[in-house]
């Protein structure tokens, strides 16, 4: 009997400790998974988007971004390429009246020299720009420079047209204005007869259309009236025509679009316009 009653106590004992040990490894099992589960501040704190602050004509914003995909130098030079490029890249005089065209002529070696070294400048700004590394961006920066150069080549010509018209014969912008550079190296009544067409289809375009003619009448009188025609043919004509040849990114809705999609968000403080 008291065999009986110590073995079934040895068996309780042996229970308790078992169910005790397996209390002990379940407890330390949670432990662990809680641990695990516990969150990484590190992974936290890298995970929240960072902020680009940047400037429009009438806006004032903050684009939220993730810095895993872009670099605030890319965004930055993302930005430059959008908002800042646009337009004209490279200064030269402008020549609308006879006085302009003298000093054109008298200083055409300094002005090309300067446009060359403005050139080389501009040209270095944008290869050395980092912008978002996606297609569309990437594309928008060759067209840049494609568009950089091709505006040189046509404010090269045309500084040295005012001295010498010949040289507007053969070139890459003469395909569409032809007449403009035909007329300039024509007889005087070819050079006239192109010289009226242009004055009266900008006198169309003119809020004054009257004193446009007037100013080519007067003109044509003058003793002069070759070097005002070389202005307006050159000028408005042979160089706007020009101008739509060379091949600029349009800031559109589209550009617009792009570069709103390079964040999470965008908040904005606005002036009414």
């Amino acid at each position: 009997m008291r065999i009986w009653i110590f073995s079934v106590l040895f068996v309780s004992l042996i229970g308790c400790k078992k169910e005790s040990s397996d209390s002990t490894i379940n407890q330390k099992d949670t432990t662990s998974i809680a641990e695990k589960s516990k969150p990484d501040s590190l992974a936290i704190k890298s995970a929240q988007p960072e902020i680009f602050a940047f400037v429009t004509e009438l806006c004032d914003s903050k684009g939220y971004f993730d810095a895993a995909k872009y670099s605030l130098e890319e965004l930055e030079g993302t930005y430059k390429l959008w908002f800042q490029m646009g337009g004209v890249q490279l200064d030269t005089p402008s020549v609308f009246d006879f006085d302009d065209l003298q000093k054109v002529r008298q200083n055409k070696n300094q002005i090309l020299n300067q446009l060359d070294k403005d050139f080389a400048v501009k040209k270095k700004i944008i290869e050395n720009l980092k912008v978002v590394n996606v297609p569309y961006w990437q594309d928008i920066k060759k067209l840049q420079a494609k568009s950089l150069y091709q505006e040189y080549e046509k404010k090269k010509l045309q500084i040295a047209a005012y001295s010498d018209p010949s040289i507007l014969i053969n070139n890459k912008f003469t395909g569409n204005c032809r007449n403009f550079a035909k007329a300039l190296n024509s007889n005087d009544d070819e050079m006239i007869a192109e010289w009226r067409k242009l004055r009266e289809e900008m006198s169309e375009k003119n809020g004054d259309p009257q004193r446009i003619i007037n100013q080519f009448e007067n003109h044509l009188k003058s003793s002069n009236w070759k070097d005002y025609a070389i202005i307006d043919l050159i000028t408005f004509g042979w160089g706007n025509c020009a101008n739509s040849d060379i091949e600029n990114p349009q800031h559109d809705e589209k550009m617009n679009k792009e570069f709103d999609n390079l964040f999470i968000k965008i908040d904005s403080e606005c002036d009414e316009p």
